[in-house]
């Protein structure tokens, strides 16, 4: 790819991108393109009058089970809704031990911390972000009942060793696929090769609705007919309550909202992955490769890209270089969950979980999403350059 003289160019001020020309994420222009089709299923909803459950709801359960390539899918009212109901349904308990990572959103853990179940972590490849595997077995406990892989940005986590520990130890698969719908580990869709999987339709995630909503997938009917149980108050049957379950019903105009963006799923993820390849020849085009690490995307992945994370020195001083110039990022996470206030109880220090404290200190998020254009790719890496051309 061949880039003009004028986007190396030391640009002055006045010609560098306004706030507004790169936005972090567009849902506007994605709203655009999909407008008709978005309304004319709103309208259904509203003329049917039926907004919890019932048939849009039962649609996208059978369109995302499809998707997913499993047997069922469980509506529910948000992601982190479905990571609690896994657990619930597969009968997570106080004193439990879940094992998952510390470079991950709260719902995360604090999901298994509302159940009073333990979170244990264990530290991150520094390569992929995701947990590292190797040290597994080392964090089982006989109070261990289950795995937690996050597939984080939309990276597969190593599926094949994390069921192998999980099947020799006896323990559930909980995949926290918020950030991975479409991701797939050798040709298996992410969500489909735990016990269950757990998606979110939060507005920012790839498949995305207009507020908050969440899925969860299994291969097992009893799994399935409980977690539909749970998340209707514990019933099957109204006022006859056979489990303390939780009111998590998803909505039937998220689910319209839904079943249309899901028909364009596919695309937008083409898009992610052929604007990651840009930034990856962008980055070095201009020679930021050695300064810089990329997102990793082993061969073994189908990675998503919910976010396109780089690891650079000096990111606080980088980001507000690039905000002061119209380019906004994101860092995803400033900390690690075990030096969180709300996990303190844990007892965990800095220095635990190294890996995942330094990515805490080098992440950030570059616009990704399918709209993005070339030049404005190209603002944002030339803009890159020219920070570390300035020196510290």
């Amino acid at each position: 790819m061949a880039f003009d003289a004028l986007a190396r160019a030391e640009l002055p001020v006045s010609a560098e991108p306004s706030f507004a020309s790169i936005p972090f994420l567009d849902l506007k222009a994605q709203f655009g393109d999909i407008r008709d089709e978005l309304l004319d299923a709103v309208t259904r909803v509203l003329e049917s009058q039926h907004f919890i459950l019932g048939p849009e709801v039962d649609a996208l359960e059978r369109e995302v089970a499809e998707y997913v390539g499993v047997g069922f899918a469980i509506g529910c009212a948000s992601g982190s809704d479905a990571l609690l109901l896994a657990q619930m349904a597969i009968g997570i308990e106080s004193e439990d031990e879940v094992i998952t990572s510390p470079f991950t959103f709260g719902a995360t853990a604090g999901s298994i911390a509302r159940l009073k179940a333990r979170p244990v972590f264990v530290d991150i490849h520094p390569d992929t972000f995701n947990f590292d595997e190797r040290q597994l077995e080392a964090a089982i406990t006989s109070r261990s009942r289950a795995i937690m892989p996050v597939h984080l940005f939309g990276l597969p986590a190593n599926m094949d060793d994390v069921l192998e520990i999980a099947r020799k130890h006896h323990l559930a698969v909980i995949e926290d696929a918020a950030q991975a719908i479409g991701a797939r580990w050798k040709e298996k869709g992410i969500g489909s090769l735990g016990t269950c999987g757990c998606f979110s339709f939060f507005p920012s995630k790839n498949l995305g609705g207009a507020g908050d909503g969440g899925m969860i997938t299994t291969n097992d009917p009893q799994l399935a007919q409980r977690l539909r149980i749970l998340r209707v108050h514990g019933a099957r049957k109204k006022y006859r309550y056979e489990l303390l379950g939780i009111n998590s019903r998803l909505d039937a105009l998220q689910a319209a909202i839904l079943r249309v963006k899901l028909q364009y799923l596919d695309n937008w993820t083409e898009g992610r992955r052929r604007n990651a390849e840009t930034y990856r020849e962008l980055f070095a085009e201009y020679h930021l490769t050695e300064q810089m690490a990329l997102p990793c995307a082993p061969e073994t992945s189908f990675h998503v890209y919910n976010q396109f994370s780089i690891r650079a020195p000096r990111r606080d001083e980088l980001q507000g270089y690039l905000r002061d110039r119209g380019i906004p990022t994101e860092v995803y996470y400033p900390s690690p969950l075990h030096v969180e206030p709300a996990f303190a109880y844990l007892g965990h220090r800095i220095g635990d979980f190294p890996n995942a404290e330094a990515a805490c200190r080098e992440v950030l998020s570059l616009p990704i999403y399918p709209e993005l254009t070339l030049d404005q790719q190209r603002a944002v890496v030339a803009t890159i350059s020219r920070f570390y051309q300035r020196g510290p």
